[in-house]
């Protein structure tokens, strides 16, 4: 399957039309994980409880189509428990395989930091390689593979923050926010005209679908000028004085996923500046590790990522 900018574009409209039935007021929100859905990527909700992070990575699922799992990570939950692994069977006599939750095509790992670092480390093999390795076989997960985490940001005990190595592995860093007082008045009018907590949401494409989009992504444009300011709007988190360790070249690739899914989402062939500069606090933020004397100051990262947009020439760049 073979699609085209314009197509993709009109896919991804239906798409976000389709779950916006369910999400309330969070449009910009959506259209940047499926962004990151399109690159290929993985995304991490940071926010408070009962703000819908479950709920829309699971009318995501239903709306592309694609199979979908939910592990509730907690302190005793075991490597084995998301791969699944080998158990004897009685009825044939023999060891047979049982896929863990991990082989799906979203897979919502709910507070991920609860989990031990032994079983975030299992994790952390699926979202970069896409396979889980299983008493020495190894096994492809689905494609496409997405994970699609939470955490709480004011929970602390009990829990093991994810180390740099899983961090970076996120395409994405994303906040929900509460809705304004309008947005949650419209989720009380359709709780009381659908009279049941959930409705179901009609499927727009499949995973054959979804490969196609992707692969549209990979052919849009992108200036060399474009490709010079990713370089130093990395370059610069190794440079800024406030950083201890910058962003490596995966930020500098995941900026460049991005803004090229960003332009298809828009229906352009080639990228500009301002999807670059969209994607900056997002895509880099959560790969910067600050200054002792700044860890307590929970947007300090941001802050940094800001100044350093704001320092940097932007490119005057004509549309291809």
């Amino acid at each position: 399957m073979i699609l085209e900018v314009a197509d993709v574009s009109a896919l991804a409209n239906r798409v976000i039309g389709e779950v916006e039935r369910a999400i309330v007021g969070k449009r910009t929100l959506l259209e940047m994980i499926l962004a990151a859905i399109l690159a290929g990527g993985h995304v991490l909700l940071e926010d408070y409880p009962g703000l819908g992070k479950t709920l829309i990575a699971k009318s995501l699922a239903t709306v592309l189509g694609l199979t979908f799992k939910r592990i509730q990570f907690t302190p005793d939950l075991l490597p084995g428990d998301i791969t699944g692994g080998y158990v004897y069977d009685r009825s044939q006599d023999r060891f047979v395989l049982r896929r863990g939750p991990l082989f799906a095509h979203i897979v919502l790992a709910d507070e991920i930091n609860r989990a031990s670092p032994r079983t975030q480390s299992a994790l952390l093999e699926a979202m970069q390689e896409r396979q889980v390795t299983l008493e020495g076989e190894t096994m492809r997960l689905p494609e496409p593979f997405v994970v699609l985490a939470t955490q709480n940001p004011i929970e602390y005990e009990g829990t093991f923050p994810l180390p740099e190595a899983q961090l970076d592995r996120f395409l994405l860093k994303l906040s929900v926010g509460y809705p304004q007082p309008e947005e949650e008045q419209e989720i009380l009018r359709r709780r009381q005209r659908w009279q049941q907590d959930e409705i179901e949401l009609e499927q727009v494409t499949d995973a054959e679908t979804l490969l196609a989009m992707r692969q549209a992504v990979e052919g849009v444009y992108l200036d060399p000028d474009i490709e010079r300011y990713i370089v130093d709007l990395v370059g610069e988190t190794r440079r800024d004085r406030r950083v201890v360790v910058g962003a490596s070249p995966r930020g500098s690739l995941a900026l460049l996923k991005l803004a090229r899914a960003w332009a298809v989402l828009d229906g352009r062939d080639y990228v500009l500046p301002d999807d670059v500069k969209r994607f900056a606090t997002p895509a880099l933020a959560h790969r910067l590790i600050l200054q002792p004397d700044l860890w307590m100051n929970q947007h300090a990262a941001e802050d940094v990522i800001a100044d350093i947009v704001r320092s940097v020439a932007v490119p005057v760049v004509n549309g291809a």
